[in-house]
């Protein structure tokens, strides 16, 4: 069996290089792989985009990226109250998208406002939708609460926000677990990610 372990943050961020399209996971401060975010600023990674439901805050989370200027690109769903954003539940859709290899879908959310612009509409059962095209990212850096060496994870409350979603949902995924296990030693019933136990 593969062993999916890596023993630091610098080994598990490999591969990641200026000017790539990352997917983060959390949701404001929850379930936010902070150590890797402190682990690209350290490496002075640049012009990167960045998917993520929020941009975090002034001193953590992406919020140091920003700082530093080494996001050129933030997609996210909520800044505040800005209504001009993406509707939450269409960027969640197309984290899922992503996962599952759907390349783009229908939503009514957002027809008729500054979100359709350039993009396709179609009537579906007397409604409006617009085409929505699913993230297409990189690397997805994921927060769980354990995980195992197979790759097998569990999210535990709020932490189940857009995590799940986006893992699987990049060409590669990096998961910081706050404890890592053995595989095998995992409740199957708890597992979220990969969706099928690996023994």
């Amino acid at each position: 069996m593969i062993n999916k372990k890596v023993n630091t943050v610098q080994e598990a961020l490999q591969g990641i290089e200026n000017g790539m399209t990352l997917m983060l996971g959390g949701f404001g401060l929850c379930g936010i792989p902070e150590n890797s975010i402190a682990e690209l600023v350290q490496k002075e990674t640049q012009n990167l985009t960045c998917i993520s439901n929020n941009a975090g805050v002034d001193n953590f989370g992406l919020g140091l990226l920003l700082q530093k200027k080494q996001i050129k690109k933030m997609i996210s769903s909520y800044v505040g109250e800005n209504a001009e954003f993406e509707p939450q539940g269409t960027f969640a859709e197309r984290c899922r998208a992503a996962q599952a290899g759907i390349p783009a879908f229908f939503t009514p959310a957002g027809y008729g406002t500054e979100v359709a612009e350039g993009k396709e509409a179609r009537e579906f059962n007397g409604k409006m939708h617009i085409m929505e095209l699913a993230f297409n990212a990189d690397f997805a850096i994921i927060k769980a609460w354990k995980g195992d060496t197979a790759g097998n994870l569990i999210f535990k409350g709020t932490a189940r926000n857009f995590n799940p979603c986006m893992a699987g949902a990049a060409k590669i995924t990096i998961a910081e677990v706050e404890e890592l296990v053995e595989a095998g030693t995992l409740d199957p019933n708890q597992i979220h990610i990969p969706g099928i136990f690996v023994q």
